[in-house]
């Protein structure tokens, strides 16, 4: 079993279909095709089914994926102990970073991560917190970010905490306010992010502890879309104060929430028990540090 037939395995998974990874893998469909094919013969069982407009894992095919994401992670790790052990500062390097302050609390730890280990290669994804954490049980990435309360599944370790703010039109009537409670807010139209960030679930489950219903009149996955329907009136919404800080608010108003369970607390996540490659050591000493 070749662990290149594993990766096109892995491509034509994440692709939906057998075109797509061949383009992501730089080769011919007929040798993603090849490779699946003799994956198939070395497992002894089908692992895709071949449909009109795309494909579908077999059951084996779904367990020989799970495995593959781990092997080929494991490869990755092993290239980065030899080049340390060899002196070198060299591998690769695949984290999963929030969609939601990457700018603000990543962009200039990458660059410095970059100048400092020139030789490593490193892999972003930018994605929501959920997506993020499936990435690592799958072995996609080797680290991820999630916001607490963060699942058994995962070693982690406390990167931000920031109180979250609300966000009210200006005419709103409490935007004069310094403070407000959830209570207090709870009548209000609210713009949430979409189902895939786990920001949405710390606020609904603050609301739900005290027993108050929120409106839910829009979703998106952009800070500065919400912004913007805030401040044309359609209701309002929270974010984290590092986010609110990095950008001009003239148009709307924030408001500090006071209620002890409305935190955004961002940790970095690897798989429980798992050995971090020397890349991702590095990383986790520059952005998290102990």
């Amino acid at each position: 079993m070749e662990l290149r037939n594993l990766r096109a395995l892995v491509e034509v998974a994440k692709a939906g279909g057998f075109s797509a990874a061949a383009k992501a893998l730089g080769t011919t469909q007929s040798t993603v095709s090849k490779a699946i094919l003799q994956l198939e013969h070395d497992c002894g069982v089908q692992l895709i089914e071949r449909l009109g407009r795309g494909i579908r894992l077999t059951d084996a095919g779904e367990i020989v994926l799970r495995r593959a994401g781990n092997m080929l992670s494991e490869r990755d790790h092993l290239i980065s102990e030899i080049g340390e052990l060899q002196g070198l500062q060299r591998g690769k390097l695949k984290i999963g970073l929030p969609m939601m302050a990457s700018s603000v609390l990543f962009a200039r730890l990458v660059a410095a991560f970059r100048k400092r280990y020139p030789l490593i290669e490193v892999e972003l994804s930018e994605q929501g917190s959920r997506r993020l954490e499936d990435d690592v049980r799958k072995g996609r990435i080797e680290m991820g970010a999630s916001l607490l309360p963060i699942s058994e599944d995962f070693d982690w370790r406390i990167v931000r905490e920031e109180p979250l703010m609300a966000l009210l039109p200006v005419e709103h009537p409490l935007s004069g306010r310094a403070s407000v409670t959830l209570a207090e807010l709870s009548p209000c139209p609210t713009i949430l992010f979409e189902e895939g960030f786990v920001l949405n679930h710390v606020i609904l489950a603050a609301f739900r502890r005290r027993k108050l219903v929120i409106t839910d009149v829009g979703r998106s996955a952009n800070a500065d879309f919400m912004i913007a329907m805030v401040a044309a009136g359609l209701g309002i919404t929270f974010l984290p104060k590092l986010i609110v800080s990095a950008r001009e608010h003239r148009s709307i108003r924030v408001v500090q929430v006071e209620e002890e369970d409305m935190w955004w607390r961002l940790a970095l996540i690897w798989r429980k028990g798992s050995k971090l490659s020397p890349a991702a050591q590095r990383w986790l000493e520059m952005a998290a540090p102990a």
